[in-house]
C-alpha cells in the first residue's frame, strides 16, 4: 500500500475514535469526505439543525496536497465564549488542541482556512436549548491561496518543487492569530521568471488585509526577497505567473506575535505560545538573543514539558527545542530537547543564541518557559595575597564605576584605561576563606548594579581564589530570578578575553607580593641556619 493509502487509513482510524463519543442522538451526519472536492452542512439544512447533536467531518486528500475550506452560509445560536452550539475547524485531526484553529458560532461565518497538509476536521455541535439553521461549506483540493490563522506555516507556489503552472494567481492572506503582533515572512527558495518590472511573473506582498494596503515588495527572478516584517496583524502575498516561462516557485515562511522575538535586554523571560496552556501544532518558532560584543547567553529552563522521545530511535523525532550558538540554525548545536525534563542551564560561547520550538502535526503539551541573562565578560586572576579583576568599560558603557563592586559599595572600581578594575587584599572587601574539596580558597562577592529607577537588577557574581595554585574563577550566582535558580554555575575559569591583556605595570604589581613571600621564606631560612650554628658553638 502506498503512502497515500497509509496516510487514509490512518486518517479513518482518527476519526472513527472521534465518533465513538459523538452524541448524535441517532441523527446521521459527519463522515470522512475523500473526494478532491465536495460540500457538506449541519444536518436538516437549510432547515433547523437538531437539539444535543454532535457531528464530525474528516477531509482527506492525497498525501503533499492541502484543502481549501469556506463557509457559503452560516447561522448558530450565539454566546460570547460559544459555550452553547458551536462549529470547530481543526488543522489536521479532531480532538487536539494543538490543531484548533478556531471556535465558531453566531451570524458571522468563519473566514476561509487553507490547512497545512492533507486533512482537515470539522466539528458541529448543538445544545438542548435554541436551534437555528445551520450551516453550508465547502472544500478544494490543492487550492491555491487562502486564508492562515496560524502562529507560524509555510507557504509554497502550486506544484513546489516542480515547475509551477501557467496562468496562476494565488492569494495568501495572513492575520487573525491571536496576539495580533506583527508578521515576519521569510523565502527559503525562490525561482521564477525575471523580467525588468517583474511585469510577468511575481510574488507581492502587501503590508494587510488587501491590495489597498501599502504595497511592502513585488519580486521575480532567481534572487531571493528579503526578510519582510509587516507593521499591521495582516499580510498579502500574491503569486502570479503568465502564459509561458516558468521556473520551481518558491517556498516560504510565515511567523507571528508571541512566535518570533528578538531580545537586547541584558536578561528576560519568554515562553512557548500560549503557554502555560497547550502550544499549537504545526509550528516553528524562534527566539534570537543578542547581547553586547564580548558578552555570552546564559539560558535558564525555569519549566518544560513537551511531546516525548520516539519509542523506535529514542530520539526527539516529534516535537523539540533546540538552541543554537549564534543567530542562525547554522551556528553549534548546543542542545536538543523535548519530553519532560529537568534541564542544566546552557551558556553560548558568543554574545547570540537562537532558540527554535518545532512542533508536529499531533499531541501538543503545556510547553516551556525560559529566562536568560547576559553573561559579563571579565577577566579574575589572583595571587597569594590578591584578587585582580578587570571589565572593559565598552561592555558595561551605561554604568557609573560605583555599580560594579566587591564585597561591599566601599571597594567600588576603579576606571584604567579602557578597563574597570578592582584591585584588592583578601583581609577586605568582604572576603572570606573557606574549605572546598578538602582545598582553601578564598571568596568574595562582585556585584553589577543595572537597576533603574525602582526597578532592583542587581546581578552577583562569586569570585573565587585557590591562593596555593593562584587560581581564580568566577560563578554567576543571582541574574534572572534568584528564587529559582538554586544552583550556581561555573561560567569562567580565569577566561581571557580577546583583544584585552593585562599591562606591564598590572603584571607587575601582581607579582610584588610574591616576590615579599619569597624574601620572607629566604630571610626564616637564613636565620635558623644561624640560629643552629650558635647552638653547635655553645
Amino acid at each position: 500500500m502506498g503512502s497515500t493509502g497509509v496516510g487514509y487509513l490512518a486518517a479513518v482510524a482518527v476519526l472513527c475514535g472521534a465518533l465513538g463519543d459523538a452524541p448524535s442522538r441517532g441523527i446521521k451526519c459527519g463522515g470522512v469526505l475523500s473526494a478532491p472536492s465536495g460540500n457538506f452542512s449541519s444536518p436538516n439544512f437549510p432547515g433547523l439543525y437538531p437539539y444535543e447533536t454532535e457531528c464530525t467531518w474528516l477531509i482527506v486528500v492525497a498525501e503533499g496536497s492541502s484543502v481549501l475550506l469556506s463557509f457559503s452560509h452560516f447561522e448558530l445560536e450565539y454566546h460570547d465564549a460559544c459555550a452553547y452550539d458551536y462549529l470547530q475547524v481543526y488543522n489536521g485531526a479532531a480532538r487536539d488542541r494543538g490543531n484548533l484553529l478556531g471556535t465558531f458560532c453566531g451570524h458571522s461565518p468563519p473566514p476561509p482556512f487553507s490547512s497545512a497538509w492533507h486533512v482537515m476536521a470539522v466539528v458541529f455541535r448543538s445544545d438542548r436549548h435554541v436551534a437555528k439553521h445551520g450551516f453550508a461549506a465547502a472544500y478544494w483540493k490543492d487550492a491555491c491561496g487562502g486564508q492562515l490563522t496560524g502562529l507560524s506555516g509555510e507557504i509554497t507556489s502550486p506544484r513546489y518543487p516542480e515547475s509551477y503552472p501557467n496562468d496562476a494567481e494565488c492569494r495568501w492572506n495572513i492575520g487573525g492569530a491571536s496576539g495580533g503582533g506583527p508578521l515576519t515572512l521569510v523565502f527559503a527558495d525562490f525561482q521564477m521568471e525575471g523580467g525588468q518590472g517583474c511585469s510577468f511573473d511575481y510574488v507581492a506582498l502587501f503590508d494587510g488585509p488587501t491590495v489597498t494596503a501599502p504595497r511592502l515588495g513585488r519580486y521575480c527572478g532567481s534572487t531571493r526577497p528579503p526578510r519582510t516584517v509587516s507593521s499591521t496583524p495582516h499580510l498579502l502575498i500574491i503569486f502570479k505567473s503568465d502564459f509561458n516561462i516558468g521556473g520551481r516557485g518558491f517556498k516560504a515562511h510565515f511567523y507571528s506575535g508571541e512566535c518570533q522575538e528578538v531580545f537586547t535586554a541584558i536578561k528576560g523571560n519568554f515562553s512557548s505560545p500560549q503557554y502555560p496552556s497547550f502550544y499549537p501544532n504545526n509550528l516553528k518558532c524562534q527566539w534570537s538573543i543578542h547581547m553586547p560584543t564580548g558578552y555570552r547567553v546564559k539560558v535558564f529552563f525555569l519549566d518544560m514539558e513537551l511531546e516525548g522521545r520516539s519509542s523506535l530511535t529514542g530520539g526527539c523525532d516529534y516535537d523539540h527545542l533546540s538552541a543554537f550558538d549564534g543567530g542562525t540554525e547554522n551556528g553549534s548545536l548546543l542542545g536538543r530537547w523535548c519530553g519532560r525534563e529537568s534541564l542544566a542551564p546552557v551558556i553560548s560561547r558568543s554574545n547570540q543564541l537562537l532558540l527554535i520550538l518545532h512542533t508536529d502535526r499531533n499531541t501538543a503539551k503545556r510547553g516551556f518557559s525560559i529566562a536568560y541573562v547576559g553573561v559579563v565578560p571579565m577577566n579574575i586572576s589572583c595571587t597569594r595575597t590578591d584578587f585582580h579583576i578587570q571589565i572593559p568599560v565598552q561592555s558595561l558603557a551605561q554604568l557609573e564605576r560605583n555599580r560594579i563592586y566587591l564585597g561591599t559599595p566601599s571597594c567600588a572600581a576603579r576606571v584604567v584605561g579602557r578597563n574597570f578594575k578592582i584591585h584588592t587584599r583578601f583581609d577586605t572587601c568582604g572576603t572570606e576563606s573557606q574549605r572546598r574539596n578538602n582545598t582553601s580558597v578564598i571568596v568574595s562577592t562582585l556585584y553589577i548594579d543595572f537597576s533603574v529607577g525602582d526597578q532592583e537588577d542587581i546581578h552577583q557574581y562569586e569570585v573565587q581564589c585557590e591562593p596555593k595554585r593562584k587560581e581564580a574563577s568566577v560563578t554567576l550566582i543571582a541574574g534572572p530570578d534568584p528564587s529559582r535558580l538554586s544552583q550556581a554555575e561555573n561560567l569562567v575559569d580565569a577566561q581571557q578575553w580577546e583583544g584585552e591583556a593585562m599591562d606591564a605595570h598590572e603584571i607587575k604589581s601582581q607579582d610584588t607580593s610574591d616576590i615579599i613571600f619569597i624574601s620572607i621564606c629566604i630571610l626564616a631560612g637564613l636565620l635558623m641556619v644561624i640560629a643552629v650554628v650558635g647552638l653547635v658553638l655553645l
